[in-house]
């Protein structure tokens, strides 16, 4: 058909006055109830189905069925709570599906506010859903009820719609009154038109049109609530409701939790053991100080709602004043409806359909970053910056990631996101850029591949998945020219690292370090954290002064706020101005140390950060162990958080809780039946005490995957980043072909963005294996860091990985690859173009032959051996 064939609204006395319809058009009706909107829907439902067209009915409202249930209508009925994404990629998918010169009805729009509960999200399902039933050549009627929305939400409606028609009745009269009607004309067209026996007439007498819309406007005048959105008016409510509480006045209880309910699923969300602690521990005026640190509206996140969440679990606490000991938080929060309205008004919505359409490829995503990250950001919230950089003045701020998804009971997206430091120095001009930048950055990177990756994994490809944002003011102090805390890291009320048999995994542990907390939660080149079994906080993996001086902190992240950016330095460029300090000598040791012309100083002016001043003469330890006892309890489940410290001119130490999210650990697997014999002699690949993790006490491994530690270290930099595509390619195609029990063996530390430390693969390539291993290279450099408390290491856990680091040369540690380096290397018949790499790259076919390849972990004595052995009948292909 032409795009501009006409078609029938199914009164010929509308065609009339609308000469006609057209294919393509989008008609939206502005009524006073539902049922007059019917009044519209049934006359076009009957001439559709007797003109033989395909007619469709998108069934998402409370009130009752438009169209009835009869042959030739399909009903697609589509839940609109799981949110404005999977709804809008539902419509989207079913007209893909129905394609060109359907006939649509839609449920009236105006009860997605029940459901959504914000004017902006409604406008942009428009937007983003009738252009593309546009371009597909459809009529597709709509119905929004009068009073409902704002003119805002209107004013976006008219701009993208084809129609936009108001209805009224007075007594038992229907008027219709066209408002738009796109590429039609006629003297009379924009006149309210009366329903009579000769049809619709144009009302031109100027005392009539008057006297109708007096009356109109007399029983019912537009509220002037209107201006505002819908999610506005809801929270004006609910501070009036307060305000008659704080009067005096007594507000039925049910009045109050039904509030404080519909509040918490507007800005929390809607999973369950999420609102559940939200509705003990938060109150009205908690929620109601959200809304006014709120930039736009919609939800504010996992991060946002944990951080909340765990001050106000701490504040309720009977056995402590945590007021005393924490530093209060000023943050503000950006909306998820921002970050949609940004795609939608910078076209990122096809994109990102077509993505979705594609599935795992994610060929889009690169374009979408691009787009998202090049784009204008909503004037909606353009005032509200403004006023909030205002608010911080100078002051370092941190643009963090805070999706619907992130933060939650089963899935932490731990480093999935983007989080930028934002020094905040400079005129409002380039402080308000450097904000819109961070904006934007983070917004891109929900189009990250290993973002995508773990929401493929994690079973989360299709949920509802928006960005908002947590602006938190950084934590700290100035020093000199540069900014940053004194203490800094992450804690967890679970120790899964228990290196010693007298530690108690319940006692939790931490990874401590001086200076921002970004050391502690990323895998750093040739630095340690602390760690602090917080139930006997001195004991360390390896105590020899040796040890103790290399497993050391040697550098800072730090804000330079003469350079305006975020930077790492020397502790012995600091040292010297941080030695003053009276809290100085609680985090670092002197140690007598030669010359050695690293600008470490000359003997007995190095120092080291130990920390153990504070763990010994401090209850830092016993205050986070209490504070992560009290949240596990709160949560019922283990919990991390994220923190920095300060201390006070008068000594005392604040903690700065920063973020707290529900732990993710190994979760068992189903026992197997153990091989027929113990390992005979020859047989053990490697052997290792107390540096592992995982679940499992037994698996068997099918496939090994290589990367030779000297061939890899011959390699130029550019062809070690080639080789950490390679082992993507591989495991990919083993995943593919359904393999399972994939452990893959390298040089130092996976994932590292070093190549020199190790194979600079990203969690996506690597993601499906079993097994992790990293062995030691002392010759080559490379050195393995069980850096429990990371976001590598959290990726580990959630997706099940057993992670083994291995020391070859160290008393008990044996590694010995070379009964498997006899088998055939079949990477060049997993793809021949590999063919020229099989001298670093080495894949092993364990399934064959008479010996598998078992993994053991005797969780008594910390004990881990991989090693060949005969299989009994009962263990053969089993997990």
């Amino acid at each position: 058909m032409a795009p501009m064939e006409r078609a029938s609204s199914g009164l010929d006395c509308l065609d009339q006055v609308l000469d006609g319809l057209r294919m393509g058009d989008n008609v939206v009706w502005q009524v006073d109830e539902v049922e007059d909107y019917r009044r519209f829907v049934r006359p076009f439902v009957c001439r559709a189905l007797s003109d033989r067209r395909r007619l469709v009915y998108i069934r998402f409202g409370h009130h009752p069925a438009l169209v009835e249930d009869q042959p030739g209508v399909a009903v697609y009925a589509i839940d609109p709570s799981l949110g404005f994404e999977a709804f809008s990629s539902r419509v989207h998918e079913i007209a893909t599906l129905e394609g060109n010169d359907v006939f649509y009805v839609f449920d009236c729009l105006s009860d997605l506010l029940s459901t959504w509960a914000t004017d902006l999200m409604i406008g942009n399902f428009f937007r983003v859903t009738c252009p593309y039933l546009f371009r597909l050549n459809t009529v597709a009627y709509f119905g929004l009820l009068r009073g409902r929305n704002s003119y805002a939400t209107l004013a976006r409606i008219r701009e993208t719609t084809q129609l936009l028609l108001d209805v009224y009745r007075d007594g038992p009269r229907y008027y219709v009154h066209p408002l738009k009607v796109w590429n039609r004309y006629s003297p009379t067209m924009f006149l309210p038109h009366a329903e009579t026996r000769e049809g619709l007439v144009p009302i031109t007498s100027s005392a009539e049109a008057a006297g109708l819309f007096g009356r109109l406007q007399r029983r019912g005048a537009p509220d002037a609530g209107r201006k505002l959105d819908y999610w506005d008016r809801v929270f004006m409510a609910a501070h009036d409701l307060w305000r008659r509480q704080q009067e005096g006045e007594a507000v039925p209880e049910e009045e109050v939790r039904d509030t404080l309910d519909r509040l918490c699923q507007m800005v929390l969300g809607r999973d369950r053991r999420l609102l559940d602690l939200a509705t003990r521990y938060l109150s009205l005026p908690d929620l109601l100080d959200i809304r006014a640190r709120l930039i736009g509206s919609g939800r504010i996140g996992g991060k946002s709602a944990g951080m909340l969440l765990a001050r106000a679990i701490l504040r309720a606490d009977p056995a402590a004043d945590w007021t005393a000991r924490l530093e209060a938080h000023d943050s503000f929060f950006v909306g998820t409806d921002v970050y949609f309205t940004h795609l939608v008004e910078n076209d990122c919505w096809p994109l990102l359909m077509q993505q979705r359409a594609e599935g795992p490829a994610f060929s889009r995503a690169a374009d979408l970053r691009a787009r998202i990250h090049e784009g204008f950001l909503p004037e909606v919230a353009g005032a509200q910056f403004d006023e909030m950089l205002d608010y911080f003045g100078q002051a370092p701020i941190i643009v963090r990631s805070s999706s619907l998804l992130e933060d939650s009971f089963g899935n932490a997206f731990a480093g999935k996101y983007d989080s930028i430091f934002c020094v905040n120095q400079g005129t409002p001009q380039q402080r308000r850029q450097a904000f819109e930048d961070a904006v934007r950055q983070v917004y891109a990177s929900s189009m990250n591949v290993d973002a995508l990756a773990y929401r493929l994994h994690r079973g989360l490809a299709t949920s509802d998945e928006q960005m908002a944002l947590l602006v938190q003011r950084v934590s700290g102090s100035r020093r000199g020219r540069y900014f940053f805390p004194d203490l800094a890291g992450v804690a967890f009320s679970r120790n899964q690292y228990t290196w010693h048999p007298d530690l108690d995994p319940s006692a939790g542990m931490l990874r401590l370090v001086a200076g921002l907390g970004t050391r502690a939660v990323d895998r750093v080149e040739d630095d340690y954290p602390r760690l602090v079994p917080l139930d006997r906080p001195l004991l360390r993996p390896d105590s020899s002064p040796e040890a103790v001086r290399y497993y050391a902190q040697r550098r800072l992240d730090v804000l330079d706020l003469q350079d305006n950016a975020w930077a790492t330095r020397p502790l012995a460029e600091l040292a010297p101005a941080l030695s003053t300090l009276p809290f100085w000598k609680l985090l670092a040791e002197r140690e007598p140390a030669p010359e050695t012309g690293d600008g470490a100083g000359p003997p007995g002016t190095r120092w080291s950060l130990t920390f153990d001043g504070l763990l010994r003469a401090t209850g830092f330890a016993s205050t986070m162990r209490a504070m992560l006892a009290r949240l596990e309890s709160a949560y019922q489940c283990p919990v991390d958080v994220e923190f920095a410290a300060n201390f006070t001119p008068g000594g005392e130490l604040l903690i700065n809780l920063l973020q707290c999210r529900p732990l993710q650990t190994p979760s068992g697997r189903a026992e197997i039946s153990p091989p027929t014999a113990a390992p005979e002699p020859g047989a053990v690949l490697f052997s290792t005490r107390a540096s592992f993790m995982g679940a499992g006490s037994l698996l068997r491994i099918d496939w090994v995957v290589e990367v030779d530690a000297h061939a890899y270290a011959a390699l130029p930099l550019a062809e070690r980043y080639q080789v950490a595509r390679l082992v993507g390619r591989i495991n990919r195609r083993l995943a593919e072909d359904a393999a399972s029990g994939v452990m893959l063996v390298g040089p130092g530390r996976w994932g590292t963005s070093t190549p020199s430390l190790g194979v600079p693969v990203t969690f996506a390539e690597i993601h499906r294996v079993a097994v992790l291993v990293e062995v030691a290279g002392q010759e080559q450099g490379f050195m393995p860091e069980l850096s429990y408390g990371t976001h590598f290491f959290q990726d580990l856990v959630e997706a099940g990985i057993f992670y083994v680091a291995l020391f070859p040369g160290r008393e008990g540690v044996v590694f010995d690859l070379t009964p498997l380096h006899g088998e055939d290397n079949v990477l060049s018949l997993l793809a021949p173009e590999l063919a020229p790499w099989q001298e670093v790259i080495r894949v092993v076919d364990c399934r064959p032959g008479e010996r598998a390849v078992w993994l053991q972990a005797d969780w008594t004595t910390r004990q881990v051996t991989c090693f060949q052995a005969r299989p009994s009948e009962t263990t053969l292909g089993s997990r």
